[in-house]
């Protein structure tokens, strides 16, 4: 509420120019104190009620020496104002003199101003393709998210083609290689913080002794697991002393991913890093079935499924036995094509979000009698929705539900 008192000397006095208020009248029933003067005879302007906290600036008026024989408008009474009915009062303590305009103007807005200024921010930088930058304002463990699956990663000239989401999105795409007493594989991961935080599937980190990520850039960085969630075939690595620089990805929505939708598959099939492949979004909701046993998972990395995790779907197994500790969930399916090493890796939409981690593929070649050199990609290939990713972070962050 605004507040405003009358000092000694801020009503102005009549001099030989004339009086200031000439149409005052006295009130000789009214007893009057000597130092002060007589309240002037209109009355004054109502106050102007504002949210609290809110600064109130001065009005224009006729300051300083302009108007009525020199003297300027006292506290709560400005004169009128020559642009317009604008008259409005500064907000005044008891005690304290009216600060000058140009020292009010600095002040910074507080209340809802200010929490009206910070929702734009957050919403500039999730909606607008400014994930990146609020992210390292908010600090390095601070996931990159779109409310929806429009965020533009990509730039304006180059959205919607393959080439443009690959330059934007590879940065943010690493090669893991895990080392266990089985042996070593090799799969794809996901950069979702500047702290160096990456997520892939549970499979190619599981029973791990040893992981080492291999950036874009060709560097090399030891990393540890932070948490494992076999029942959604999910992990959480972090690389032990990131460096500057990171790029992460942007998570979207997959729940706004639509049968036919064009994607781009990021991963390192066959230990060749970086490979880009495209095609569509095939199904939605496949029922995906795979193994959440550590040892069996180990063998069918190192021989058994030519290094293709086995999975099961309608009551078949693909890739190898599954064996009998397993666990479902809803995937994406999509014909981009997937290789062994595709694991853990991005499945991303024509504007540069994050809708899957690419977790399971199809091969022709899935009995142990075939050679690797005749397994490939047929079009079947399944994600991990992005939705289920961004709701397990906490679980994996505090260890996971395997811990």
């Amino acid at each position: 509420m605004t507040e405003s008192f009358r000092r000694s000397g801020e009503y102005p006095q009549g001099d030989h120019h004339g009086s200031a208020y000439p149409e005052q009248q006295s009130h000789p029933s009214s007893p009057v104190n000597p130092e002060w003067p007589p309240p002037p005879a209109y009355d004054p302007a109502a106050p102007v009620h504002v949210e609290p906290g809110t600064t109130v600036w001065p009005g224009s008026g006729h300051g300083g020496s302009g108007g009525h024989g020199g003297h300027a408008p006292y506290v709560g009474h400005p004169a009128p104002d020559p642009a317009g009915p604008t008259a409005v009062f500064a907000t005044v303590g008891a005690g304290h003199p009216e600060p000058p305009a140009h020292a009010t103007a600095r002040r910074r807005a507080k209340g809802p101003f200010a929490l009206l200024a910070a929702v734009a921010i957050v919403a500039a930088a999730i909606g607008g393709g400014t994930a990146y930058a609020f992210q390292e304002l908010t600090g390095n463990d601070t996931v990159a998210t779109s409310s929806t699956t429009s965020a533009n990663v990509v730039p304006t000239s180059q959205r919607g083609t393959v080439s443009g989401v690959a330059k934007a999105v590879s940065p943010s795409i690493v090669e893991i290689s895990a080392t266990s007493n089985a042996g070593s594989s090799t799969g794809s991961g996901v950069i979702i913080t500047t702290g160096g935080e990456i997520i892939t599937n549970n499979h190619v980190v599981s029973g791990a002794s040893a992981i080492k990520v291999q950036l874009n850039n060709g560097k090399s960085y030891a990393a540890s697991v932070v948490g494992t969630d076999s029942k959604k075939d999910l992990a959480l690595i972090k690389l032990d002393n990131a460096p500057s620089g990171l790029k992460p990805a942007t998570l979207g929505n997959s729940d706004g991913v639509q049968v036919g939708d064009q994607v781009v598959a990021i991963g390192s099939p066959e230990g060749l890093t970086g490979t880009v492949t495209s095609g569509i979004v095939s199904a939605l909701d496949r029922d995906v079935t795979v193994s959440t046993d550590e040892s069996q998972s180990q063998q069918q990395q190192q021989d058994g499924g030519n290094g293709q995790w086995p999975f099961e779907f309608g009551g078949r197994q693909f890739n190898g036995d599954t064996g009998s500790s397993t666990t479902t969930y809803k995937a994406l399916q999509t014909d981009a094509s997937l290789n062994p090493g595709n694991s853990g890796g991005a499945l991303i939409d024509m504007n540069g979000n994050i809708v899957g981690i690419n977790s399971a593929m199809y091969s022709a070649a899935s009995d142990s009698s075939s050679s690797s050199s005749s397994a490939g990609s047929v079009g079947l290939g399944f994600a991990i929705p992005i939705d289920t990713v961004k709701s397990d972070l906490a679980t994996l962050r505090a260890g996971g539900s395997d811990s």
